[in-house]
């Protein structure tokens, strides 16, 4: 008999397990690197190559004539470019409107002058000047990644004159936002973007999130969103309505309906009725013929009406008396369903969207809808049960 092996991991490698664990930890790590798509057609691509185009063309062009009519030089910053990414690729961003580009350039490029007077070492200087550009931005509302390149090109230049924050750095700006604003608004993107007005409270018709709502998630977050808190919260309604829609928008009535109801026939007698109302604790009864097409509808409400219901003492005796067969050939009060049923229908067909038969119970007062097929047969039943079922799994998250 063979003894059985055993393995013994040899000291300074990894099991198996650990091994695996360490490759999907780095793909993982690996995967994040690597950009997400930028979900943007080929024509807004198009739009915003050509907009920088015509921004950075109209801010040099002028500025070099304006500067060499009067002797200064340089004439053009590098940030403007990165500013024309901005203006024109992402002209919604907070971080692209006009006084985000003034103030930040501009501002920026005076914090970056002032630490080159004050710092001698150029390393310390630039540091100092990018971190109070950021703060400075920050307190001003006017935070803009190129502002923190301003200030460290001020800073590497060994820019001390304060004029070079007026030209070419505040012209550059300004002739760009003047280019961005006609661009932008020529090709159907508004600039300035508009922040929209405070909403209510409350959450909006029909959302399930409000303002407030968001406005306490902002706040949990706590870091700088690239894009307006109006669109965002725009672009979540729009998520919200868009899965509303999956969820329930493509529901069809024979998704939910109740299969194989229970029926009776025309000439079916009231107490049969009655008692597979009661039996079934179901209020409503589709009437057929004997090809199963819907003839009518008999609920509890047509019971009552052959009862007296002015008088409140003795009302099950009077039903009951109702539902008495007479006895007689002739007779003048109703014996079968068929006289007292509801003859106007109203019947939906299988293949209808749920979402359809919503106004029928909602403001038609209708409680149960009989669903046919093609051949207008019975097959089934909507109530308002199972309406509600529908609207609320539609609504639970995941």
């Amino acid at each position: 008999m063979t003894a059985p092996q055993t393995t013994i991991p040899v000291e300074g490698t990894a099991a198996p397990g650990r091994v695996e664990l360490l490759r999907a930890r780095a793909r993982a790590w690996l995967g994040a690197l690597w950009p997400a798509p930028v979900l943007v057609d080929s024509k807004q691509r198009l739009r915003a190559v050509l907009g920088a185009f015509v921004g950075i063309a109209v801010a040099g062009l002028i500025t070099r004539w304006t500067g060499g009519a009067n002797g200064l030089n340089p004439w053009l910053i590098a940030p403007i470019g990165a500013s024309a990414v901005l203006v024109f690729a992402v002209p919604a961003s907070p971080l692209a409107q006009p006084w985000a580009v003034l103030g930040g350039n501009t501002l920026s490029a005076l914090v970056g002058i002032a630490c080159v007077l004050a710092i001698p070492d150029p390393a310390i200087a630039g540091a100092v000047a990018v971190a109070l550009a950021i703060a400075v931005m920050f307190q001003l509302r006017c935070l803009h990644p190129p502002g923190g390149a301003s200030a460290l090109l001020v800073v590497l230049a060994h820019t001390g004159q304060f004029e070079f924050a007026a030209f070419p750095v505040l012209l550059n700006s300004a002739l760009l936002v003047l280019a961005g604003m006609a661009y932008n608004s020529l090709t159907g993107r508004p600039y300035p973007h508009t922040q929209a007005a405070p909403a209510p409270a409350g959450p909006q018709s029909g959302s399930r999130f409000s303002a407030a709502d968001l406005d306490t998630a902002l706040a949990h977050y706590n870091q700088v969103v690239d894009i307006s808190r109006d669109d965002l919260e725009a672009l979540l309604h729009d998520a919200e309505s868009a899965a509303y829609w999956r969820n329930l928008g493509q529901l069809r009535c024979s998704d939910v309906m109740s299969r194989d109801p229970v029926s009776v026939q025309f000439g079916s007698r009231l107490a049969e009725a009655w008692e597979l109302m009661r039996s079934r604790r179901i209020k409503a009864l589709p009437v057929t013929d004997r090809a199963r097409r819907i003839v009518g509808i008999v609920t509890v409400a047509d019971f009552m009406r052959g009862v007296d219901l002015d008088q409140h003492e003795g009302i099950a005796q009077r039903l009951r008396a109702l539902m008495r067969l007479s006895g007689t050939t002739h007779s003048d009060r109703p014996e079968v369903v068929g006289q007292i049923m509801t003859r106007k229908v109203q019947v939906a067909s299988a293949d209808r969207f749920l979402i359809e038969l919503a106004p029928l119970f909602s403001e038609k007062g209708h409680h149960h809808i009989p669903i046919i097929d093609a051949e207008q047969r019975l097959v089934g039943i909507i109530t308002q049960s199972d309406l509600i079922r529908a609207l609320y799994r539609a609504v639970q998250p995941g």
